[in-house]
Parts: structure tokens; sequence; C-alpha cells
């Protein structure tokens, strides 16, 4: 070495030492209070939670999981440390040899290249500093780090590091990257994936698994081999976390439960409410909903609408891998995409975006009937040649361990459940994936009601003195031209009012129609919940051409179910701000016994000639009786959980029905059960189910809402353009089998839930089908339930009037073709 040399190298050194000098003279003053990194705040996004908490969704620009030092396994501190720091525990702060290393490249190449920083030195620059490579910025880094380490433990620094660092895919610490990457708590992690998590700092892009695999496998691998000759894992754990593979469960977001349209009525509820600071506040929002409903309730409607695609026939691969790379195409619903690498016989090779190569057989592709059109499909096919070639992208649906042929529905649908006692939303499906259509059908698509309608009308009548016996007469009707039918296209003759709700019959509800009053009936309605903007101020509303929404049935049929109450939907039961405190806490309007006056009372209020009807329908009440019990209902339904009631006041629901009648519609519903359009709903093997289907014209949309006293479910299917579902595509087809599969597990455990009848009610027996009065063991007797009043002595046909605005509005002017085609065949 020579002496030049020597002594430029000292020249050097001594330029440094006085620059740091100076640094250190200049930049003391100016360091960052270290003392705030006690009181940290992690920058955590809003999080939409299930009622047990577990996560929904994600609002905000960063994921994170910040946990306590305790809460991180020392197996994944020691992967770090292999990674990043080895003699962390040892040092004050800062690796004087890494240090020496970095000054090297400084004075030889002029710039900072490894940076040589102890995990105390990243933190300094991930909470006060930038990323650039600059001499003052690292003597920063270095100065803040001492402060640093004098001020807290090497646990506290960690628990702080392993929070803050950027791990990719948008994840800020180990918790967020456990999920994002595994899907598990950091607690479950292998030691493989712990390597790979701690492979990600030195460059999260670079050595991101999801984006280069193989990169991030090398990366892992080193730091495996690291921990092993640290003594931090054995030679067992070793070799077995080195033969590991990638094995990533991805998720774009740290998602638990699968309830994406719910979380986008929580996040434009809490937007409204707090503003755009909402997304990086830290406030957990619990929902009304359970793990288990939600669950069920996405199970049942991805698989009846798969069961109704599958009934019409296959309508071909989905696109050409030539033309759509596989690796473009994410999951649908539950349907994984795959592209068929050779066809047999009758089996089939694909390959999964995974890599691996899936065998199906013929039964799980046997069903595929080429599609024709809504009613049409050809014959069952007899090779796999004749559905599939090779090249094809298709779908296949997960069945236990194997998978089945399925395509993407055209068909959509919707579930929405809730608690008829408080109006809390146990369970919201709004469409068959998210990802494909943010429109929320449980409370965007207004559709036509069907039958669905028709025990509000029923009810109706009861209200003005009819009887479940009373004889209405099923025969024909003309209006000027219009002659509505029955989907049999049959008449009955005389029917007991009970008979023809359980049966569908569309002529009897349009004469209930006219005796109850259009208006009256519209105004009635509009008590539960339902626009009567969207009701048609003729006889057409008797067979459902008003428009609902899926959430106004169940609040509609909640009221009939809960006795007579007026409750509202409401999906956000609490939020809890990052300390814990609860900025909001619901108070819905909720059931409640003790606060009602006596039943008698209200049944004999409503009852009297004090009781009087309006013109416009509504019930005037006695104010000495109950001012509460028909007060004023709004009747565009309000959908929320926001209020500002404090939750410390009683928020009673209030009656908009007469308890015995509400009691009868209940004992009504469960015959369509028993013996009418829903009994496939018997074979959850319960006494205390109502419910009614709905079918429109040409089937272009099919319900069902079915309940008992604790629980509310409406399933719709349809098109979101209106189109025939295809013949027999009822709602007790299309729709039911939704509800039926997410109640059996909704009701799961749960004690029947019949509610008993009010006073004033006394069953008599009769014959189901005159309506007459007869002995016990006359094999077609029943007994009917009848107000005290209102007890039958002899069997009669019992005259309808006809209101005469009722009659001037279904004549005056004609009803127009198009609503005479639509009125036809209503069931």
């Amino acid at each position: 070495m020579s002496f030049r040399w020597l002594r430029w190298m000292g020249l050097g050194l001594a330029g440094i030492t006085l620059s740091a000098s100076g640094s250190w003279l200049t930049l003391t003053p100016e360091l960052p209070d270290i003392s705030i990194l006690k009181e940290v705040r992690y920058e955590t996004p809003l999080q939409v939670l299930t009622r047990e908490g577990k996560v929904i969704s994600e609002f905000g620009v960063k994921h994170t999981v910040p946990l306590t030092y305790a809460q991180i396994p020392k197996t994944l501190v020691n992967a770090f440390l292999a990674a990043e720091d080895d003699q962390f525990f040892q040092h004050d702060g800062i690796d004087y040899s890494s240090l020496g290393r970095a000054f090297g490249e400084l004075v030889t190449s002029g710039s900072i290249r490894s940076g040589g920083s102890t995990i105390t030195m990243q933190l300094a620059k991930n909470y006060f500093l930038t990323n650039a490579r600059t001499f003052n910025r690292k003597f920063t880094e270095i100065l803040l780090a001492k402060r640093i380490e004098d001020s807290l433990t090497k646990q506290e620094i960690l628990e702080l590091y392993l929070n803050k660092i950027y791990l990719g895919q948008r994840a800020y610490g180990i918790g967020a990257a456990a999920k994002i990457y595994y899907g598990k708590p950091v607690a479950q992690l292998t030691v493989a994936e712990m390597a790979m998590i701690a492979g990600l700092p030195k460059a999260p892009s670079r050595y991101n698994p999801v984006a280069n695999p193989d990169r991030a496998m090398v990366r892992r691998n080193w730091i495996i081999g690291r921990m092993l000759k640290l003594g931090f894992i054995n030679k067992a754990d070793h070799d077995k976390a080195l033969k590991a593979p990638v094995g990533l469960n991805y998720k774009s977001s740290l998602q638990d439960v699968s309830a994406p349209y719910l979380a986008e009525m929580v996040r434009e509820a809490l937007l409204e409410r707090f503003g755009e600071k909402v997304y990086d506040s830290g406030y957990k929002v619990y929902t009304t909903v359970g793990v288990s409903n939600q669950d069920a309730a996405n199970n049942a409607v991805i698989n009846g609408l798969l069961a109704y695609d599958r009934r019409h026939g296959w309508r071909g691969a989905e696109a050409r891998v030539d033309t759509t790379p596989l690796n473009t195409l994410s999951r649908i619903g539950t349907l994984e995409p795959a592209v068929v690498s050779a066809v047999a016989k009758q089996s089939a090779t694909v390959e999964l975006r995974s890599g691996e190569r899936v065998v199906l057989n013929w039964d799980a592709m046997r069903w595929a009937r080429r599609y024709i059109d809504t009613n049409r499909y050809s014959n069952l096919p007899t090779t796999a040649s004749q559905i599939l070639k090779v090249g094809d992208i298709i779908r296949l649906q997960p069945n236990g361990k194997s998978w089945t042929l399925a395509q993407i529905p055209q068909v959509q649908g919707q579930l929405i459940a809730l608690n008829p006692e408080t109006g809390a939303i146990e369970a919201l499906v709004g469409g068959f994936d998210y990802s494909r259509s943010k429109f929320n059908r449980s409370i965007q698509g207004r559709r036509q009601a069907g039958s669905i309608i028709k025990p509000f009308i029923y009810a109706k009548a009861l209200e003005r003195g009819y009887t479940p016996a009373s004889l209405i007469d099923d025969a024909p009707l003309d209006f000027d031209g219009w002659q509505p039918s029955n989907s049999d296209g049959k008449f009955m003759g005389p029917i007991t009012l009970r008979r023809a709700l359980y049966l569908s019959r569309n002529l009897v509800s349009i004469r209930l129609l006219q005796a109850v009053g259009v208006s009256s009936a519209r105004n009635y309605i509009s008590r539960f919940g339902i626009d009567p903007k969207h009701m048609p101020n003729n006889l057409t509303l008797a067979l459902g051409t008003g428009e609902v929404l899926p959430v106004q049935m169940a609040t509609a049929f909640a009221a009939i179910a809960n006795g007579g109450l007026r409750i509202n939907p409401y999906f956000i039961e609490k939020v809890v701000d990052r300390s814990g405190k609860i900025v909001f806490e619901a108070n819905p309007r909720r059931v409640c016994r003790e606060c009602e006056i006596p039943t008698a009372i209200v049944a004999s209020a409503l009852e009297t000639s004090g009781a009087a009807e309006n013109e416009d329908g509504t019930t005037v009440i006695p104010a000495e009786a109950d001012d509460s019990s028909e007060a004023p209902i709004n009747s565009e339904l309000q959908i929320g959980g926001l209020s500002t009631t404090p939750a410390a006041d009683k928020n009673p629901a209030l009656r908009i029905m007469r308890p015995r009648a509400a009691w009868q519609m209940y004992n009504i519903m469960q015959d369509v059960i028993v013996r009418g359009t829903g009994r496939a709903a018997l074979s959850l093997g319960r006494s205390d189910l109502a419910g009614k289907t709905g079918t429109t014209d040409e089937a272009k949309d099919a319900w069902f809402a079915g309940f008992n006293g604790k629980m509310v479910a409406v399933s719709w299917v349809g098109f979101d353009k209106p189109a025939s579902l295809g013949r027999s595509e009822y709602g007790g087809v299309a729709a039911l089998p939704i509800w039926r599969e997410y109640m059996a597990t909704a009701l799961r455990g749960m004690p029947m839930s019949l509610p008993p009848a009010p006073p004033g009610l006394t069953a008599i027996t009769i014959d189901r089908t005159t309506g007459q009065r007869t002995v016990d063991d006359d094999p077609n007797a029943v007994k009917e339930w009848f107000t005290d009043e209102r007890v039958p002595a002899i069997p009669e046909l019992i005259p309808v009037p006809v209101d005469p605005a009722s009659a001037e509005g279904a004549t005056e002017g004609g009803i127009s073709g198009a609503i005479k085609r639509l009125l036809n065949s209503v069931p």
C-alpha cells in the first residue's frame, strides 16, 4: 500500500469525521421527539365486522393488524432477526461493522449502497425519515437509532418495527401480511411462511411471492438457512421448511366473512355520518350479521342460482385460452376458472390457475345439455367432446373434494333476512358476485311483487270483518274486456279465504280488493314500509303489479311475524374508535311487550265505532286508548342504523295491525307451507313456519317470503333486465330453495317460535271446503279461528261489496292491453 494512498484515505476519513461532527451539531437540535413512539397510533383503516368481530371488509389505503409483542411468535421474531439484524439484542442500535462497509462503499463509489441499517435504524427511518440515500439522512438515522435505544426496550422496538414495516400488497406489519398472503393469523404460520414474510422488507416488490414467486422462494430459503445457522431452528424444521411450496392463500383484503354488499352499505352510511376522514380513522363497525347466517346466505344464493342455470342447459365455454389467458381470470362466486388440456370419451383433464390438474369424470359434466332458449335445451350429451374442446376456458364448482362443470349464471338473485323483533339484518346477499355487479338487489332492486303482496290485502279484509272461513267466489270477472284469470286457468267457485290465499287464487284477491277499496288497501299496505308511489291505483294491485324492494317485503312480513308491530331494518350495531370507546350505538324500534298497552284495550279501540276509517283508509283510534298504536307511519322505508335516538331510551315499535288479524294471517300463511304453494319448506321439519310464494307474469320474478317468530327471510330470482325465467320457474321452484337452504342453517338449534293466540279468538270446527260448522270427526274438519263476535252460526256466501272508487279505477278509460297481458295467469 503506497504512502500516497494512505494519505488520501486519511484525508477522506478526516473529512467524514468533520462532516459527521458538523452534521451532529446541526441535526441534533432538530431531531424529532422520540417520546411520541410510546404513544404511537397505527394508521388503521375503517374495519367492518360481524357482530362476533370477524372482518367483513376494510376501507383505507393500508392494511394493518396491530399486534403486541406478546402476540408475536418467537420463531417469527427470529426469522426477521436472521433476515435483517441477527445482532439486534447485542448492539446499541448501530452495527458498526455494517456501517463500516457502507462508508467504504461511500469512499470507493461516492454513494451508499448497502445501507448497513439495523432494525432500530429502519424503525427510525420508517417513522421519521424519507428513503433518500444521502449522507445527512443516514447520519440522522444513526442519531435517532441511538435515542430510540435509550428510550425504548428491545421488545418495544421490535413491536413497533414489526407493526410498521411495509411488506407488499398494501400490507403494513406482520399481522396484515399473514392475513393477506396466507389467510391466517401469525400464530398459525409455519416456519416456511414466517421466512417468506421475513424476506419482504428488503424489497417488497422484488421478493413478493404473489408477483415473483421464484425470486421470493430463493430469498425465503436463504433465510431458512440463516435460521439454522443461528440456532433458531433445528435441522428437521429446516429440511421440512425447505421442501414446503410457496403455499399462498392470497387475499386482496383482510376478509374473514364475505358480505361485500353489506360492507358497501356500511361504507356509505359512515361516509355520510363522519366524512372522508373515516377511512383512516381506525373505527371498528360492528354490524348485525353473524358469521354462520351470512355464510349460509352466500351459499344459498350461489347454489340456488347455479341450480337454476343448470336446469336450463350449457351455453358453452366462457372463452378460449388463446384469446383470454387463464391468469387474467379470477374466481367468481365459488367458481374457479380452468383451461381444458385434454378430452377423452367421457372425461376431461383441466388445469387450474395454481397449475393443479383435475380430471372431470362423466358425473361432473353429464348434465350439460346444450342451451337453446329459456324453455328448450338439447338431449343429454353422450360424450365429453360434445361439451368441451381443448383450449376451452370453463368454470368449475367445488363439490366436496372434487369439482363439477359449471358456468357463470346470467340470472341474478338475492336474499335478505332480519329479526322481526328488532329489525336487525341477520344476513344480506345482493347478487351472485359483487365483483361482477355491485348493484345491491336487496335494497336497490325494485321489482314487481306478484303474489307476495296478497297477504296484506287479505289482512286488510280480516281487519274489515272477514274471517279465514269467509266464502269468496272464485269465479270469472270482466272489466271492459279485461278478464283476469288464475294461473291454472280454472275457477273453483265459492272458496274460503284461507284456501284462497294458500292456493293463491287471483280472482279472490281481486274481489277482496274490490271489497276493501283500492285507496284504503294502498294506505294500509304503506303502513308496512311499502312505498305507495310504486303501487298501482287500480285492481291490478291485487295481482302484484306494484314494484317493491326485497328489504321492504322483509320488513312487511316482520309485522305479521311479530304480532302486528312495525320495525325498521338496520345493519350497524355499534361503532368503536381505536381506543375502544363507543362513538355510536344503535337503538332501533323493537318489539317491547311491556311497553304496549294491554292487547284487549288495543283490540277494543280498533274495533269500536271510535276506530272508524277515514275516507283515505286510515284508522282513527281514540286518544285515550293508545295514541301510538296507530300513529302515522312513514311509508318510505328508512334503512340504516345511524339514528340519533339515545341507546338508553326505550324505542318501542308502533302497532300497525290488530293483534288478532296479525295472528290469523300468520296461521293462514302456515297453510301455504303445509297445503299450498310453499310445500317444499316442509323438508325443514318445523311446525312454526309460514310464508308466501310469488311469481309475476311470464315468470319474470320469482319470490319466496317466509318466517317464524324470530327470523324473516325473503329470496328473489330474476334477470336484471326483466325476462322470463322459463316455464314452471315459479316462486316455489326458483326462489324457495334459496330460502330453504338459508333457513336450514339460520334455524338450527332455534326453539319453535309460534306466537300464542291473542285474547278474543275462539277455535271452531268447520269444514275446510265449505266453511260450515261441523263435528270434530268429520274427515274434512279443521279448526278455524274467529274473533268472538264473528263466530259463524251458519255458513253463508258473503256478498262482496264493490267500492265505487275501485270500480272506477278499474274501468275508467279502460286498462291497457299491456296490463291485460300482464295480469293473465299470474299465480
